[in-house]
């Protein structure tokens, strides 16, 4: 029997990940492709979802099994792990719709995620494998697409919030679709559908999530209880797809939009998760801990029923108060992503504009952890001020004042952000491939600035990766809370060398 869509997260973790997508990288639950199917089916269409990272298909044999499906609609789900990893996740699903189109030509290919909300019209022209993208979201242009008596002209041209490309190829922009209010977020995106994912067993955390489990990674769920964010930091576009402007200046900071479901309905989530017997949950929210009146009474009604979840979810130093560390513990938060980015209050004023509030980064480590949760430290190498002192700073603080997990990154320009603008009008060179867009990919291609070059600041990162992870401060406090399994699984993890293209064309280029 064929299906009106077919909702499909791509896979392309060995090329995004190196060795690391063998065991150490994470392996999430496609969330925005559940919640996709969810509203779809709600509306009684039939569809379906593949995972094809999970079921670790390669391009041929992902567009052999979407080929069996027989739907209507291929619609590839472009997001990730994180926001900013929809264009490195671009990478598996172009690659797997020009399989598609060899095996069928006649398929109606549609894309949906950050990267195409970004650059829309960018992205038919250069990928011929594409018939149409989302503006934004996605929610109700889907709705509208699964709802055509015939995928022709003629009808596509009404419907709000898609670009797609016309019998004499020229690019059809409609008008923006609107996004679902939060008054209608139950109704219209009403969850996950679980029944159409793969056992949550195949899943796995990360690493350091496991730790405050017996280093147990599987099973492991996320979800969303909150969509979207209200700040507009220059590095980040997560906010791209909440855009209901379809100008090809848009960027995330003018459409900072924040919706969240209400806590009545999210409990029935992790009463679902609990009956399936996960632990391990990820918060997906770009900031959990913002709203009091939403993530405190999740927590409560988590509490009140008892739950021993191994949570880890997002905040900001500046939202994160001491009154919420409490609740946040007995829920089971035992894992909070701060995004420090760089400790100089001056510096951070730069990056988070008109959303900075002066705090002090360490009390704000040592509030949260005596209260036991955990930290993971977010840091970012190469912003526009950045030069190697700034950065060493920055290195040399997070050592002296180790949380109990660290992420080091470098400035990236993501499509949709303020950074990405900024970047083009410089005219500085941009990745030319998506993989180029991952933080841990051989064709890595990070941001240059006004003082370094982004050979010099990869090499900074990398070097000061080693540097953390190996520190007696580091390796102290982690034996202490979490024993000597999870330091051989860090250790396992040091092995792992990442090839970089730049930096070996720049040892060449040395010679």
């Amino acid at each position: 029997m064929s299906i009106d869509i077919l909702f499909v997260h791509p896979n392309a973790s060995k090329i995004i990940y190196q060795e690391l997508a063998n065991k150490n990288s994470a392996i999430e639950p496609p969330i925005w492709a559940g919640m996709l199917a969810n509203s779809v089916l709600q509306s009684g269409f039939r569809t379906e979802v593949l995972d094809a990272e999970v079921e670790q298909l390669d391009f041929l044999s992902c567009a052999k099994t979407i080929i069996q499906y027989k739907a209507r609609i291929i619609c590839f789900v472009v997001y990730g792990q994180q926001p900013s990893a929809s264009s490195q996740n671009m990478e598996g699903a172009v690659a797997t719709a020009i399989e598609l189109r060899k095996l069928d030509p006649s398929v109606f290919v549609l894309f949906v995620g950050g990267h195409v909300a970004a650059l829309p019209v960018e992205t038919l022209e250069n990928e011929s494998c594409i018939d149409a993208v989302c503006q934004n979201e996605g929610v109700y242009t889907i709705r509208e697409l699964v709802s055509l008596p015939k995928l022709s002209e003629e009808y596509l041209k009404g419907v709000d919030g898609l670009t797609y490309r016309d019998s004499t190829n020229n690019i059809i922009v409609n008008s923006p679709s609107k996004l679902v209010p939060k008054a209608d977020l139950e109704k219209d995106l009403p969850g996950i559908a679980w029944g159409l994912l793969p056992p949550l067993k195949k899943y796995r955390t990360a690493g350091w999530h496991s730790w405050s489990n017996n280093t147990e990674k599987q099973p492991f769920a996320a979800l969303y209880t909150s969509l979207g964010c209200p700040y507009k930091c220059s590095f980040c576009m997560i906010n791209i797809i909440n855009r209901t402007d379809n100008s090809p200046s848009v960027t995330s900071d003018k459409s900072n939009i924040f919706r969240w479901w209400q806590p009545d309905f999210i409990i029935k989530t992790f009463d679902y998760l609990a009956n399936q017997g996960v632990i391990n949950i990820k918060i997906a929210d770009e900031l959990f801990v913002l709203n009091p009146n939403h993530f405190l009474r999740i927590c409560e009604l988590i509490v009140e029923r008892g739950y021993q979840f191994n949570i880890w979810a997002y905040s900001r130093v500046d939202t994160c108060k001491p009154k919420y560390l409490e609740m946040l513990k007995k829920a089971g938060v035992n894992w909070l992503g701060l995004g420090i980015e760089n400790p100089d209050n001056e510096n951070r004023r730069v990056i988070h504009k008109e959303g900075f509030k002066e705090v002090s980064v360490l009390e704000q480590i040592r509030v949260i952890r005596s209260e036991g949760i955990n930290v993971g430290g977010n840091y970012i190498f190469g912003l526009p001020f950045d030069d190697n002192e700034s950065m060493q700073r920055t290195l040399n603080f997070a050592i002296e004042n180790p949380t109990e997990m660290a992420n080091f990154y470098c400035a990236m320009a993501y499509p949709g952000s303020p950074l990405f603008a900024e970047a083009r009008k410089l005219g500085y060179q941009l990745p030319k491939s998506y993989a180029g867009f991952s933080q841990h990919s051989y064709e890595t291609l990070n941001l240059r600035n006004k003082n370094l070059t982004a050979a010099e600041i990869l090499t900074f990162r990398d070097k000061a990766w080693k540097a953390y992870h190996e520190s007696p401060n580091y390796l102290g406090l982690m034996e202490e809370k979490f024993g000597k399994k999870a330091v051989e699984e860090l250790n396992d993890t040091k092995k792992i060398a990442l090839k970089r293209r730049i930096l070996e064309q720049d040892a060449q280029a040395v010679r």
